[in-house]
């Protein structure tokens, strides 16, 4: 009893191995990048906020691939659409949007990429999202500084803070 108990232990151990084996089977083997960061960027000295999406390669990148990034629009209305090149011989791309407005803390905002080939045929894509840990409104209403020496924005002599009274604010979607 004893060594039949032993060899059904043996077996049970066998087949369990060669389970866990076949679920470590590489299921990501055609994927060409992963996500490695996310973040919103508030840069203050500039008065912007930005989407921020890193990509690592995982394999050696082709020619003429790009990066097609659908950002939802906190603003609202159509998705930000920026089309990017890849560079193959590059550690990461950085896909960056265009400065939004009216970025709410905590509201989670989608983002859709794709990776194409240079006609256009879809390699890979991603969907995910990001949220924001700050409120827009923490930005000041103009730039504080201006051009290629960053000298003081002169509009905002007087308002250490960047605000200007009576300024106009973007008209922005109730956050849901």
């Amino acid at each position: 009893m004893s060594e039949r108990f032993s060899r059904a232990m043996i077996v049970v151990a066998a087949l369990f191995a060669v389970a866990a084996l076949g679920a470590c089977r590489d299921s990501g083997k055609d994927q060409l990048f992963a996500i490695s960061g996310k973040l919103f960027e508030f840069n203050y000295r500039l008065g912007i906020a930005t989407y921020v999406i890193t990509l690592n390669p995982l394999r050696p990148v082709g020619e003429g691939q790009v990066a097609v990034v659908f950002f939802q629009n906190p603003a609202g209305g159509d998705p930000i659409i920026v089309t990017q090149k890849i560079w193959p011989k590059l550690p990461h791309v950085t896909l960056t949007s265009p400065p939004l407005t009216c970025v709410v803390k905590d509201k989670p905002y989608a983002v859709s990429i794709r990776i194409e080939d240079s006609s256009g045929k879809l390699l890979q894509s991603f969907e995910t999202t990001l949220t924001s840990s700050l409120d827009q409104s923490v930005l000041p209403d103009r730039p504080l500084v201006v051009g290629p020496v960053y000298e003081l924005n002169k509009d905002l002599a007087g308002h250490v803070d960047g605000k200007l009274p009576g300024e106009p604010k973007p008209s922005c979607p109730k956050a849901a």
